[in-house]
This record gives C-alpha cells, sequence and structure tokens, in this order.
C-alpha cells in the first residue's frame, strides 16, 4: 500500500495566524523532576527499606521546595560548548521546567553557526532569551562568544536562579566593549516584546541579534507570541528567533508578518522547522537583508509535522 504524499508548502503562504495558534495548545506531557503540580502523581519510588517499589506514589505540590539529598539536580544541566563547556547549572529549587534537551540546545547552536553567527565576522552582540528558566539556552550563547544575554521570565525563583548561574560561570559582571552587563529581568513575556525599552530598560538604539522563546507549552497562546514578535522594535535586520513549540500545535507558518497598523512591522521569514521527539524548533530570520549567508529559507520544512 503506497504511503500518503506529504504535504506540500503553500506557493503563496498566508501571513493570517491560523486558528489552532489563536488558542492554548493542549500539549500534555510526563510529568518530570523534583517538582510534580498538583492533581498529578510521580512514578514510584524505590522503597528503601523493603529495596521494592512504594505502594503509594507522593504528591509533590508545585512549588514545594525539593529534598537535594534524595532527589539532586533535576535536570543535571550542563554546558555543552564553548568556553564554559562542561560546566554544570543549577536549576530553580521551586519551580516546575521542563528544560531544552542537551541535543535540541546543540543542534540548536549547530543551525545558528550554520548561518554565520558565533563568528569573528558576524558576532551575537546581543542575545534575548525568554522563559529563560534556569538560563541554560542564554548561558550556552555567552559560553559560545555571545557579547551580551537579557534574560526573561516571569518566575522570581527562576530570575534568582539565572542570577547564581551567572555569577558561578563568572558571567555576572561580563562587560564586552560597548555592551553593558548581562542583566535579568522579571517579566511576563508579551509585556517584554510590545514595550522593551521600559520593560527591559534599555536605550531605544537597542536591537538583539539573537532571540530564543522556550514556553511552557499549555500556557501560553502561541498567536499572541507571534504577533508580538512582528512588531518587536528591539529585533534586528537578520536577527535569529528561535522558538520551541509542540508537535500538537502541528506547524507555525513560514511567513509572519503583523495584521496590525503599526510602524516598523517585522516580516519573520522561515528558515529552519525541526523535530525532535515531540519538540519541534522554528527558525526564523527578521527582515533578511542578505548578510547572512548560510540563513536560506527552507518552506518545505515548514509543513505538517504529525
Amino acid at each position: 500500500m503506497k504511503k500518503p504524499p506529504k504535504p506540500k508548502p503553500s506557493q503563496n503562504p498566508s501571513t493570517e495566524i491560523p486558528a489552532n495558534l489563536r488558542r492554548k495548545a493542549v500539549a500534555p506531557r510526563p510529568y518530570l523532576g523534583h517538582v510534580i503540580p498538583e492533581g498529578s502523581v510521580t512514578t514510584r519510588r524505590p522503597n528503601s527499606s523493603s529495596g521494592g517499589s512504594s505502594n503509594s506514589p507522593k504528591l509533590r505540590p508545585q512549588g514545594q521546595a525539593r529534598v537535594k539529598e534524595q532527589y539532586g539536580n533535576p535536570s543535571n544541566l550542563i554546558i555543552l560548548g564553548g568556553t564554559c563547556r562542561g560546566r554544570k547549572i543549577r536549576s530553580p529549587e521551586t519551580v516546575y521546567l521542563r528544560p531544552m534537551m542537551g541535543k535540541v540546545r546543540e543542534a540548536v547552536y549547530s543551525s545558528m553557526r550554520s548561518f554565520g553567527l558565533y563568528t569573528p565576522e558576524m558576532p551575537v552582540y546581543r542575545h534575548l532569551d525568554i522563559f529563560a528558566g534556569s538560563g541554560s539556552v542564554g548561558l550556552e550563547s555567552l559560553s559560545r562568544g555571545a557579547q551580551h544575554c537579557t534574560f526573561v521570565d516571569l518566575s522570581e525563583d527562576c530570575c534568582q536562579t539565572v542570577e547564581e548561574n551567572l555569577k558561578s560561570l563568572g558571567y555576572d559582571d561580563y562587560n564586552h566593549d560597548s555592551i553593558e552587563k548581562n542583566k535579568v529581568v522579571c517579566s511576563d513575556f508579551l509585556a517584554a516584546l510590545r514595550d522593551p525599552y521600559n520593560v527591559l530598560n534599555v536605550a531605544e538604539n537597542t536591537k538583539y541579534n539573537v532571540v530564543t522563546i522556550c514556553p511552557p507549552y499549555e500556557e501560553i497562546v502561541y498567536g499572541d507570541l507571534l504577533q508580538a514578535l512582528s512588531t518587536c522594535p528591539v529585533l534586528a535586520d537578520d536577527a535569529i528567533v528561535m522558538i520551541e513549540y509542540p508537535v500538537e500545535l502541528n506547524c507555525l507558518p513560514h511567513v509572519i508578518v503583523s495584521n496590525e497598523d503599526v510602524e516598523n512591522k517585522k516580516t519573520l521569514i522561515g528558515l529552519r522547522n525541526r523535530k525532535y521527539g515531540r519538540t519541534v524548533i522554528a527558525m526564523y530570520i527578521v527582515n533578511p537583508t542578505g548578510t547572512l549567508d548560510g540563513a536560506e529559507s527552507r518552506p518545505e520544512e515548514f509543513v505538517s509535522l504529525r
């Protein structure tokens, strides 16, 4: 029996945000790590006294601090490349996170390198890491040569953890020529994208040339995120924007353009859209000028992945 043909990308892609992106995703995942949200049950842990499995799985409500002696570092996060390769970083004590898998993080930075970034000819002068969590994605960027990173997360515990990780890696006082110290901002993601000059406390000529966004899948509306990106004034021309999303959303658009009547609208063109298990990574270039030779659009990747 012949397999059905793969869907082909549209020759005239619409810039309208699809209906499935205008509502919250339904993308349940099994709970991992040290803190389990209220209403779920952990997998059974060995009973130390009997050597067998416990008959009563423990309920660990979200926000409860982990028992370090029992659970250790829930994510075992390390920096994968650059000057801090192999260094461990902390995870928040009281926030349930699902950090980007190491193999995915490596693939993301491999793609960025193929675009020409993280080189002497095309340095990453400013990185904006939204939904920073422990800061693993932005810290990886600094290790690989980024001159500055602004970390954004709504959780105060996550922001404190990023501050501690910056200090442990020696980036808390990091200044590079005219680029200011790395900063951590406790804010909602939409506020940071819609009003970055006030929320991020940056000058009006500030531009970022890398943006990474790894949201909790079921807690945001991706359509709102895409619209905010398409009007965000701090995105530089040729900036690379990486968005992580669940395969349940089917596929993000190949071209993102704001449908709002505003000045300085951005056009985001899809470069990569690749699936890693049930995680999908989409990478876009903003207002491409041709400066990044390796950043070629691949519309054939922006088709159904389910």
